[in-house]
C-alpha cells in the first residue's frame, strides 16, 4: 500500500511538472497572482536572508546536489550488481526524476515563472513600429557622445561597490516604480563563487541564483563594468528574467545612478550597438570615441580574449540558448540585443524615465 501510494506520489510530481511546463498561462494572471503577488513574498524571505551570507548559495546547493546523486547512484549500482538485478538501479532513476520534476516546480515558483509575465514591449507606452539602421546608429552616435562626455567625471569620482552605492540603489527603487506595481525588490551584493572560473572561460558576467535570489559576479570583471552588470542582475531579482528586460532596467538605473553607473550603462550600450550596426558603419562610430572611452572599451576586450576559452563559450551559448527558449523567451540568446528595441520605441518623458502604458 505505501509503495503504491509512493508510486503515485512520484508518477503526480512528474505529471505536474510537465504540466508546469507545457501549458501556455496568460501573461496578465502571471503579472497578477506570481510577478506582483507571490513572487514578491518569496524574494522577500529569501534574498534578505542571502544577503547576509558572503558565500554563493549556488555553491552549497549545486555541491551537495551534485555528491547526493552520485551517492545515490553509486548506492544503487552497487545494491544492484550484488544481488544481479536491476530494480535498485530503476528505482534510484525514478527517484532521481522525481527529485528533478520536484526543483523544477521549486525554481517555478521561486523565480521562475517570471518568464512568463506581461513584457515589457506591452509594458511601456511605444512610439513608432521596428527601429530602422539609421535609428540605431543614431543611437550609437549618442553613446559615443555620452561616454566622451561623462569618461571625466566617472573616473574622478571613483568606483563605489555597486551594492554600497546608495545612489543607484535609489534609482533602482525609482525605475521599478515607474514599471509596475509590484513592492520594489532590494539590491543585492555581487557575490564571488566557485564557478568564477566557468564565469571567466564562457565569457559570462553575472547571473542570478534562481533558489537563493542571490547576484554572483564574474571575478574578471572591470570596475567600469561592474555597476551595469550588477544593475542588470537586480532587474532579475525585480522579477525581470527576459535579458533584454533586465538589460533595459539595469540600464535605466545605472544612466539614474550617477556618472560612474551612466557611463558603465552606455559603455554595454556601445558594445551592443556597434554589433547590431551593419560593418560599414562601425568605423565612424568607433573613430568619434575620445580617447578614454577607447581605452577602456579595449580594456573590457582584453580582458574577454584572456579569460575566455571558444570552444566552452560556444556551448556555453547553446546550453543557455535551449535554456531560454525552453522558458519561452523565443528569441533565446538573442534576446540581450533586444534592449535597443526597447530604448528606441518606448516613450520616455525627460531624463530616460519610461512611461508606462494605460
Amino acid at each position: 500500500m505505501i509503495s503504491t501510494m509512493r508510486w503515485f506520489l512520484q508518477a503526480g510530481t512528474v505529471v505536474l511538472a510537465l504540466v508546469a511546463a507545457l501549458v501556455p498561462l496568460a501573461p496578465q494572471a502571471v503579472e497578477r497572482w506570481y510577478s506582483t503577488g507571490l513572487y514578491p513574498v518569496v524574494r522577500g524571505v529569501l534574498a534578505p536572508v542571502s544577503n547576509l551570507t558572503p558565500f554563493a548559495w549556488l555553491d552549497v546547493l549545486s555541491t551537495g546536489a551534485a555528491v547526493a546523486v552520485l551517492v545515490v547512484l553509486a548506492r544503487s549500482v552497487r545494491r544492484g550488481w550484488r544481488d544481479r538485478r536491476w530494480r535498485p538501479v530503476l528505482t534510484a532513476v525514478a527517484n532521481l526524476t522525481t527529485l528533478a520534476a520536484l526543483v523544477y516546480l521549486v525554481f517555478l515558483v521561486a523565480w521562475g515563472f517570471n518568464y512568463r509575465r506581461v513584457p515589457m514591449l506591452e509594458r511601456v507606452a511605444l512610439d513608432g513600429g521596428a527601429p530602422t539602421t539609421a535609428a540605431v546608429v543614431a543611437l550609437g552616435t549618442m553613446a559615443v557622445g555620452q561616454l566622451n562626455a561623462l569618461h571625466a567625471d566617472a573616473h574622478a569620482t571613483g568606483w563605489v561597490t555597486p551594492w554600497e552605492d546608495d545612489d543607484l540603489r535609489d534609482a533602482f527603487g525609482r525605475v521599478q516604480r515607474a514599471l509596475s506595481d509590484a513592492a520594489p525588490a532590494s539590491p543585492g551584493r555581487l557575490k564571488a563563487s566557485l564557478y568564477g572560473a566557468y564565469f571567466r572561460w564562457t565569457g559570462v558576467d553575472g547571473m542570478v541564483n534562481p533558489f537563493g535570489l542571490e547576484v554572483i559576479g564574474n571575478p574578471d570583471l572591470l570596475p567600469i563594468e561592474r555597476p551595469f552588470v550588477a544593475a542588470h542582475e537586480w532587474a532579475h531579482l525585480a522579477g525581470y528574467a527576459d535579458e533584454s528586460e533586465a538589460s533595459f532596467v539595469g540600464w535605466l538605473t545605472c544612466v539614474h545612478g550617477g556618472a560612474g553607473p551612466a557611463y558603465s550603462a552606455w559603455l554595454h550600450l556601445y558594445w551592443l550597438i556597434r554589433a547590431e550596426i551593419p560593418a560599414g558603419e562601425r568605423p565612424a562610430l568607433a573613430d568619434a570615441l575620445a580617447a578614454g572611452p577607447r581605452a577602456d572599451l579595449e580594456a573590457i576586450a582584453a580582458r574577454l580574449r584572456r579569460g575566455q576559452l571558444p570552444a566552452l563559450r560556444i556551448a556555453s551559448q547553446r546550453v543557455y540558448d535551449g535554456y531560454l527558449r525552453a522558458n519561452r523567451v523565443g528569441e533565446g540568446i538573442r534576446s540581450y540585443g533586444l534592449v535597443i528595441n526597447l530604448l528606441l520605441r518606448a516613450r520616455f518623458e525627460e531624463e530616460w524615465v519610461p512611461v508606462r502604458r494605460n
